[in-house]
């Protein structure tokens, strides 16, 4: 069977110039956003960046006490070995892996439908807020992202012709999946399943062997892949039973809507789903991937809708809808919260139904049309992310940097403040730096036991323990937040409880900016009264 692109109108000479030199145009944009943002690391970045330069030996333990598999922080060690530790040597890596992601999208959306969707595939993942985003954060989605497209590659290559390399090459990006991020365990399942039914549903409608028994070797190399991830399950089974997901609500299913507009958002502002360019986005991805899965183009101006759906886009919406399902209903059952980003195992190849569903465009006009309208979307979308202020660590630290002395305490609540910035505050190994609820450094969140640890946590306890410690000669600076999932009020009435304090005079000297931040935060100064 020709690939569905194949029946198009072929582009005239001049209109294949244009529309190539846009191409490069939109890729350079997107090579270019992939490495440029100005925000500080936060919460999340940090935390990944402390863990990766520990000694080999001791990522995988340190691991444990976060939640994630290990694949990302051992490749971010070696390469902070080589680069260095800072925000852009850091995030270089995600970069890479973005840029290289580009010629790998390519050849994905070239075996799903032919060169035009080859080439659709690449503007919209160049011009993606989502995948832009993910470039420029030292976190594994950008990984997960490029993983996912040449799983895809593999398992299609193994399908038509299961070859020892084919089959291989699937087994390891199978394992490599389920390394760097825990969803892919719905990815994988969901595709096992589905080959597992192509299989039987050939066999029972009369299909010669050869045929019905072809996904059975593509299967296998799945299942391959998954034993070569025993060895982590007794952390895995750990992780699930005592770290979870303490700083989010569980979700219920519009999260998957939320999930398919989340990839149209600056991730560190998803207010800017609801933009404009933003709701635009949301629209082209929900009504290509549906023409992609259900629409027949017949002419210019009419496309059919086939309800039987179509078999070249049948596979990759179930692998699709199913994982999201799946993942949410897995969500609801475990109490695990949501986050768009999570959904990145499924990103890609969401975008290749995207770019297949044009395809359904016979008319050239309206399908480089529709097709640049989503990349002028995204590249709005994406472009935010350079002035997008992820953290507000970078003004508390300015302050510290600038009044705190030697001997002086700053303490967090939550300790989820503090890696961001522990590592922005010079000098601080000559200060008292103390988190609550566990009383530790700030350079780690231990997320065992954690709701169970800040519910036993008693604020006015810690308040008399700081303003002790304080005595008559140093300063408190308590760095905090209200409205974390699990806290309460907790922070609240540990500044309270510090304000109150008969020895000290509190005054504020960064006042959080929610709206300018996605991690904003105040800096109370509680000096010694008389000081």
């Amino acid at each position: 069977m020709r690939p569905m692109s194949e029946t198009l109108p072929v582009l005239s000479g001049r209109m294949r110039t244009v529309v190539g030199v846009v191409i490069a145009c939109v890729v350079a944009a997107g090579v270019f956003l992939r490495f440029y943002t100005h925000s500080a690391l936060w919460l999340d970045e940090a935390l990944t960046v402390d863990r990766a330069r520990l000694p080999l030996s001791q990522i995988a333990g340190s691991v444990k006490h976060d939640g994630a598999p290990p694949l990302y922080y051992y490749l971010l060690h070696i390469w902070m070995r080589v680069f260095g530790q800072s925000d852009l040597a850091t995030r270089s890596l995600s970069g890479v892996i973005g840029v290289v992601t580009l010629p790998v999208a390519w050849f994905a959306g070239n075996r799903l439908g032919g060169r035009t969707v080859a080439w659709t595939t690449l503007v919209l993942m160049a011009s993606a807020p989502f995948a832009v985003y993910y470039s420029t954060e030292a976190r594994m989605y950008g990984l997960v992202i490029l993983l996912t497209a040449c799983g895809f590659i593999s398992l299609h290559r193994a399908l038509a012709a299961p070859r020892p390399g084919n089959l291989i090459a699937t087994a390891v990006v199978t394992a490599a999946l389920l390394y760097t991020q825990y969803w892919a365990l719905y990815l994988v399942g969901v595709v096992g399943l589905w080959l597992l039914v192509t299989a039987l549903w050939a066999r029972h409608r009369g299909a010669p062997a050869p045929e019905w028994r072809r996904p059975l070797p593509t299967l296998l190399a799945m299942a391959a892949g998954c034993i070569l991830f025993v060895p982590w399950l007794p952390i895995f089974v750990y992780q699930s039973r005592y770290t979870g997901t303490p700083w989010a609500a569980p979700p219920n299913f519009a999260a998957v809507i939320n999930a398919v507009t989340g990839f149209t958002a600056n991730q560190a502002s998803l207010s800017t789903a609801g933009t404009n360019q933003g709701r635009l986005l949301a629209v082209i991805y929900i009504a290509m991937a549906a023409l992609a899965l259900f629409g027949v183009g017949r002419s210019g101006r009419v496309i059919e809708l086939d309800l039987h759906t179509r078999p070249r886009a049948r596979g990759t919406s179930i692998a699709v809808a199913g994982t999201l399902f799946a993942a949410i209903t897995g969500g609801i059952l475990t109490a695990s919260a949501f986050s768009p980003r999570y959904a990145a195992v499924v990103f890609l190849p969401l975008v290749l139904l995207v770019a297949l569903g044009t395809t359904t465009l016979l008319d050239q006009r309206v399908r480089l049309a529709v097709i640049g309208v989503a990349v002028v979307a995204g590249l709005i979308g994406a472009a935010q992310n350079i002035n997008t202020q992820r953290t507000q660590a970078p003004a508390v630290a300015a302050v510290i940097n600038r009044l705190a002395r030697p001997g002086d305490i700053i303490a967090f609540c939550p300790d989820q403040l503090g890696p961001d910035v522990y590592r922005v505050v010079a000098h601080s190994s000559q200060y008292d730096m103390v988190t609550f609820p566990r009383g530790t450094g700030p350079q780690f969140v231990d997320w065992v036991n954690y709701s169970n640890v800040v519910h036993a946590a008693h604020p006015i306890v810690f308040a008399a323990k700081l303003a002790a410690a304080a005595g008559t000669t140093h300063r408190i600076w308590l760095v905090w937040q209200p409205g974390y999932q699990t806290y309460g009020i907790k922070c609240e009435t540990l500044a309270t409880a510090l304000q109150n304090a008969p020895t000290l005079a509190g005054q504020n000297r960064v006042i959080n900016r929610p709206m300018h931040y996605y991690e904003p935060m105040n800096l109370t100064e509680f000096a010694p009264r008389g000081e």
